[in-house]
């Protein structure tokens, strides 16, 4: 194990360590650890754009992490912290999630340093087309080659504004369609992505649940029902898992931390009434659902799951001490550094690692994709040949006195439709991520953790990879 230094590190050098801890258990060549670790590219672009009378130079980046697979895949985000080693660490991350959850793309990652709240939606627009020009020249933005999706600050809009921009360079490829994700489903989108990320999450704690070895080894008895959570942020992954966990799971979601305000309800916020709250743009304050504090030091809360949902490195050296939990499960990207991963780790408390945890979106994203390149929509050749078949059992059946409720028999004579499809297929892609991750540690009990044996499991693909073309 690799000692860890007393100072914190930067998000890429913490990625980068937490790397090295799984390959020091690994029987791989060092040049080509060093091959797979290092980040191929990273472009930087500067571009202006007039607005407001004046021109506004911008600064934005495509990292590219790994091209062992292609096309490579990665999110943009909008935001005045983005930098060369923010997207450098996330790209790289991209490749080790893809690898662990078996989606075909190797890394990447973007960003623009700007406040979107700082522009309107038609300057917004503009700038969005110019840095599309800007990554498609460079073939940073390609069905075939890159392909960017949604990430902190973009959604739905800056991917339609790209996607149609590349087709107005590219009116000549088939597949121009393609080359971002994420997209609003009647331009080319796919049914479940906005939650996909959110979504990936509740069923990797639902397949955790599903381990009593695991679930013991936690701290934990039963299932998700009842189980205190704290959420820190209440964006699209943070809304979407705890939405669903509530409702479904019916865990209790007891404390969201927001950059406005911490809200705290002993017996369960109602996520939903929160959320519609927040989007009204009434302050947090006059929430009636919960009491709002300022309170700085939230994280701390005691409770059976803490699920950072924002930025990375929120659990550090600084606070890891202080965290009161069974079990955290990364939804952000980094949000533990190697330096808290260290310590809560000595103190018992289970990590359920971000390259998994939070691959819903890259898994709905390939999705999307797949259903692109083929131009038809998951379902249009089976949904009701299904429908009809179904029908046709339970026809028969009730022939012979059998009787079904009117409420089973809605469930079970529909086909599937395309939400159906990619529900099932995250699901599948979760459960079967984690039972590697869990055989591996089982194989391999040195490497300790869940992060550690996420970590061999991708590098151990990359590698094969690599092998089977003779490096």
């Amino acid at each position: 194990m690799s000692n860890l230094p007393t100072q914190e590190l930067g998000f890429r050098e913490s990625v980068e360590l937490m790397f090295n801890r799984a390959a020091s258990f690994m029987d791989i060549s060092p040049k080509l650890i060093e091959k797979i670790r290092v980040c191929n590219a990273t472009y930087t672009v500067r571009f202006g754009v007039k607005l407001r009378g004046d021109i506004h130079t911008f600064t934005g980046y495509r990292s590219v992490h790994s091209e062992h697979k292609e096309p490579v895949k990665g999110g943009i985000r909008y935001s005045l912290g983005v930098n060369q080693d923010e997207v450098e660490a996330l790209a790289a991350l991209m490749t080790y999630k893809c690898a662990l959850v078996d989606v075909p793309f190797g890394g990447s990652k973007g960003g623009l340093c700007i406040n979107p709240k700082d522009w309107n939606e038609e300057e917004l627009e503009r700038i969005t087309r110019r840095f599309t020009f800007e990554l498609a020249r460079r073939d940073l933005i390609h069905p075939s080659l890159n392909v960017p999706a949604p990430d902190m600050g973009t959604g739905e809009r800056e991917m339609a504004w790209m996607a149609d921009e590349y087709r107005r360079l590219n009116n000549e490829n088939i597949d121009a369609i393609a080359c971002v994700t994420g997209k609003p489903v009647h331009l080319g989108g796919i049914m479940g992505r906005t939650e996909a990320t959110g979504r990936g999450v509740q069923y990797a704690l639902q397949e955790f649940f599903r381990h009593p070895d695991d679930v013991k080894a936690a701290g934990f008895r039963g299932d998700l029902k009842g189980k205190k959570i704290v959420v820190q942020g209440l964006g699209n992954v943070g809304f979407h898992a705890a939405l669903f966990l509530q409702t479904e799971d019916k865990a209790k979601i007891i404390t969201v931390i927001e950059r406005d305000g911490v809200i705290r309800n002993k017996d369960g916020l109602d996520i939903q009434k929160l959320k519609d709250h927040m989007m009204s743009g009434a302050p947090l304050a006059e929430f009636e659902g919960g009491t709002v504090s300022q309170d700085k030091n939230a994280l701390s809360d005691q409770c059976d799951i803490l699920i950072p949902a924002a930025l990375e490195s929120v659990i550090n050296m600084t606070n890891a001490h202080d965290i009161k939990t069974k079990l955290i499960i990364e939804a952000a990207n980094g949000p533990v550094t190697a330096k808290a991963d260290k310590i809560l780790r000595d103190r018992g408390i289970t990590i359920i690692p971000d390259m998994f945890a939070n691959a819903g979106g890259v898994t709905v994203s390939y999705f999307e994709w797949v259903k692109n390149i083929n131009q038809i929509r998951f379902g249009r050749l089976q949904r009701r040949y299904e429908e009809g078949r179904n029908n046709a059992l339970i026809t028969a059946l009730e022939k012979q006195g059998m009787k079904f409720t009117r409420g089973f028999k809605s469930k079970y004579l529909d086909g599937a439709d395309e939400l159906d499809l990619v529900r099932a297929g995250l699901d599948d892609t979760m459960r079967l991520a984690y039972r590697n991750i869990r055989d591996t540690l089982k194989e391999k009990p040195e490497l300790e953790d869940l992060r550690t044996a996420a970590f061999y499991v991708a590098i151990s693909d990359i590698a094969l990879h690599y092998r089977s073309i003779g490096l």
